[in-house]
């Protein structure tokens, strides 16, 4: 083992150059390589790309067969990334950081260097199908002066061991990897920071539109399965009996869950209720989780909605069985997404009271009108009737003006019967067809960074049925989060067209969805595409893609269509 030297090659890049006096041939000519390599480290910011050309300019340094490059979220707790070179890319489950060398890289903080690697007791925490070698080098890697993971190249070419030239190569590409990490860390969190407050703000527009309520619940959670990278996104809300109620669902599998109540005995639901937040490493084995529903999920986020001291409902954030666990920074960020889904929540109730109000007091004004004007003077009108027909000699007049007076009466009952039902209080209507597609197009404008150009045929709130209209606004839904989740495109064409002719005949209503982005690749994952193609199917239509609208069919189109 070799122990750290304060004489050693010191790890910053200008104390490198600044003297070459008393260091080997062989160290001085591979100054220029370390310093390419330095500089190619940190021409990235995002984090697992800088891991990788870490973990490259390792082994071309060291004449290394083999180089990997573990990291903690903080020190002390477990590997979040391991990235390899030269390793298969399957090698078994990753080291933890806690045990054998690698853990004592983090937790001792000091170079080791071993010829063979039988010799040491530490030797052990590899991947069950890491390539087997003798020689090893492994140094700590700092962040701020603090070891938040290791570097460590294994398999010298040419056999022998690694060298002290190897060593200081190493301990400086591991400094300039520190300081890359950290850049590379600060542009993920803003970045991270900036997708969620675009979540935030795409929320608050579907719930204070004034749209259908169940909709905008499943904005809230569509944006929290994309923005933390997840399986599902759930809302839950209390269920009259007690517990929780699944009410909104996102996510490739588990539609046939909303509706479903998580009982008020699990404890999962009390410390939600009481306005706790529950993370679990491992939801399918936890034993908190007392429904059949957390056997298909791993890392698990359960969120309260509160607001005010109130908690309005509940977001499950899961991810799949063997899914990465949520960071520090992602749990913080999706505590603070559910704090404003819940303040739109709660803003989009007081906003539906008070255009409830508005409209009672509306009804109401309409009722004392009719109540207080129309019917007294049609009273009015049938006495002063009344005291004309006993006044006419003619029996023709009479009668006449007796049936007149009768008619009276019967419209007086009828606006006292409309009188009655103002004071009702009203049915909620659904929005049209139109208003809900306008309100998914507004809702997908904030990731994409512009507006969708649209176009409607025919008469689309009368034609398209209730069934057919919600699986369409969930097809136009699916087809906008691929687009603005993948297609990186620069215009986006949505078409409803309820003049479409099935090719049995039948009067049919058809969604094209039209990017000039990348397109689809092939071998490219298609569950969305899957699932709009069920969704159709379910109805008797079908679903398609084809050639965008760039230059040369560049992008895609995708259509849906149903019978009417």
């Amino acid at each position: 083992m070799s122990q750290e030297d304060p004489r050693a090659l010191p790890g910053a890049t200008q104390q490198t150059t600044g003297s070459l006096r008393g260091f080997s041939a062989e160290l001085t000519a591979r100054v220029p390589r370390l310093l390419e390599a330095t500089r190619s480290v940190g021409t990235g910011l995002e984090l697992h790309s800088t891991l990788e050309r870490i973990c490259a300019s390792a082994a071309e340094l060291a004449h290394a067969r083999y180089a990997a490059v573990g990291v903690v979220e903080r020190p002390g707790e477990s590997l979040c990334a391991f990235i390899t070179h030269g390793v298969p890319e399957e090698i078994g489950r990753p080291p933890d950081g806690h045990t054998g060398l690698l853990g004592a890289l983090i937790q001792e903080g000091v170079p080791i260097q071993l010829e063979d690697l039988e010799d040491d007791p530490r030797s052990a925490g590899f991947p069950a199908a890491h390539p087997k070698t003798r020689a090893f080098l492994g140094v700590p890697i700092r962040v701020q002066g603090k070891v938040f993971g290791n570097l460590y190249v294994m398999g010298k070419q040419g056999g022998g061991a690694f060298g002290d030239d190897a060593l200081h190569m190493v301990r400086v590409l591991a400094t300039e990897a520190g300081i890359a990490i950290g850049h590379a860390r600060t542009y993920e969190a803003a970045r991270q920071r900036e997708q969620w407050i675009d979540g935030s703000v795409a929320i608050t527009t579907a719930l204070l539109s004034g749209g259908d309520a169940d909709e905008a619940l499943a904005v809230v959670a569509e944006q929290a399965r994309r923005l933390a990278d997840a399986a599902a996104g759930i809302v839950l809300l209390p269920a009259a009996e007690g517990g929780l109620e699944i009410v909104a669902v996102a996510g490739d599998t588990t539609s046939a869950s909303l509706g479903v109540i998580t009982p008020p005995q699990s404890p999962v639901v009390a410390a939600l209720l009481r306005g706790e937040e529950v993370f679990l490493d491992d939801s399918s084995d936890d034993p908190r989780m007392i429904t059949g529903l957390a056997d298909q999920f791993g890392p698990h986020m359960l969120l309260p909605l509160r607001s005010g001291g109130r908690v309005l409902g509940a977001l499950s954030i899961p991810r799949a069985r063997g899914g990465r666990p949520f960071t520090r920074a992602e749990r913080t960020l999706a505590t603070h997404f559910a704090a404003q889904a819940a303040l739109a929540l709660k803003l989009s109730e007081a906003q539906r009271d008070r255009e409830r109000l508005a409209v009672y007091e509306d009804r109401d004004r309409i009722a004392r009108d009719l109540h207080d004007l129309v019917i007294q003077r049609l009273f009015a009108t049938g006495v002063m009737l009344e005291d004309a027909q006993r006044r006419s000699p003619v029996p023709a007049v009479q009668a006449g003006i007796g049936r007149a007076v009768d008619e009276l009466d019967v419209t007086i009952q009828e606006i006292r019967t409309a009188v009655f039902a103002l004071r009702q209080e009203p049915e909620e209507s659904p929005s049209g067809l139109r208003t809900r597609v306008l309100r998914e197009i507004n809702t997908a404008a904030v990731p994409l960074g512009f507006v969708p150009s649209h176009r409607f045929l025919g008469a689309v709130d009368s034609l398209v049925g209730e069934l057919a209209g919600k699986n369409l606004i969930a097809a136009l839904r699916e087809a906008l989060s691929n687009t603005f989740r993948h297609a990186g495109a620069s215009r986006v064409d949505v078409r409803v067209d309820a003049t479409a002719v099935l090719p049995d005949g039948r009067d049919a209503v058809r969604l094209t969805v039209t990017d000039d982005g990348v397109g689809i690749p092939d071998g490219g994952r298609r569950s969305g595409l899957r699932n709009l193609a069920r969704r159709a199917e379910s109805l008797g239509g079908a679903s398609w893609f084809g050639p965008g609208a760039g230059e040369e069919g560049r992008g895609t189109t995708v259509t849906w269509q149903v019978p009417l």
